[in-house]
């Protein structure tokens, strides 16, 4: 049997910090969206393996380990040890990553990854306990219980308090990323302000809303890496422009648009004028569509 399963990148529209627990983990309120544009994986057991095999390929597979640090093989180390805890039979996995997106990026490409194993590893080892599948991503990054959904929705809480929304149906984007890896915890530990409001929709959805909001780790992030700075604003200044943020920690900064044309024009005209950037349009990935299937 092999299984196809899908990461899409992870957008905060939004990200606002409204305080730190005793143990050091952040509270969060973020409306996020996901996209068409992601990483791919391909689960299988070739008949000569013995043990768990990740293998990573695709524009950014030289950023990344397949060593046990690896998010994906954490997950399927995580999860086998619960399911061995029961008695339940979890055989090794062969994982092809197919890597799309930036490493250490604000786009949750590893956290992705790491949700799309898991959704993947419930089929593969046919196990459909999905609370416990939901308390192994907590374990794994406060982005990875979000990535599980791949819907727009609204977290709080350390990141695992999820309400799934309807809205932002025809959802264009153009994602830059200016080459520049961010290590989260230096952005987190750079904020200032821990103790922030947190959102109060009037009339979600709508772009509109967007700017009664903030990331409130963006500031930082610029001080930390001032191209993404250079990026925001080369991003206000496209024709046919909603809104423009930076994404999580960063660097990947976003711009909206209302349609995909707007979008994949936004693309050549700024990939002609920075050519050593990651540049990328896309749309809100279909709500109803399956992320996960089986192929064989």
């Amino acid at each position: 049997m092999k299984i196809f399963c899908r990461a899409p990148a992870k957008i905060n529209l939004t990200l606002h910090i409204t305080g730190q627990r005793d143990d050091g983990y952040h509270l969060l309120d973020t409306l996020v969206i996901f996209t068409e544009l992601g990483d791919e994986l391909l689960l299988s057991t070739p008949d000569d393996l013995i043990k768990d095999r990740l293998e990573i390929s695709g524009p950014f597979s030289n950023d990344l380990s397949n060593h046990g640090e690896n998010l994906v093989l954490r997950a399927v180390t995580l999860l086998r040890g619960i399911l061995v805890s029961q008695n339940i039979t979890a055989p090794a996995v062969h994982i092809e990553l197919q890597k799309n997106l930036p490493v250490s990026s604000g786009i949750g490409g590893g956290s992705a990854d790491a949700a799309a194993t898991l959704r993947g590893l419930k089929k593969f080892w046919d196990f459909h306990d999905s609370d416990v599948v939901f308390d192994v991503a907590k374990r794994l990054g406060a982005d990875v219980p979000m990535c599980l959904h791949s819907n727009t929705l609204r977290a709080r809480g350390v990141g695992d308090e999820i309400s799934v929304l309807d809205g932002f149906k025809d959802f264009h984007l153009l994602l830059v990323n200016p080459g520049v890896s961010i290590a989260t915890m230096d952005i987190f530990n750079a904020l200032s302000n821990k103790n922030n409001m947190g959102m109060e929709f009037s009339h979600f959805p709508a772009i509109e809303m967007l700017s009664d909001t903030r990331n409130d780790l963006q500031q930082p992030a610029i001080s930390h890496a001032p191209v993404i700075q250079s990026v925001l604003d080369a991003l206000a200044e496209l024709p046919q422009i909603q809104f423009v943020r930076m994404s999580g920690s960063g660097a990947t900064c976003f711009g909206v648009f209302e349609t995909a044309k707007d979008a994949k024009s936004a693309q050549i005209a700024l990939s002609s004028q920075h050519p050593e950037w990651w540049i990328m349009s896309t749309k809100l990935i279909n709500d109803k569509e399956e992320l996960d299937r089986v192929i064989q």
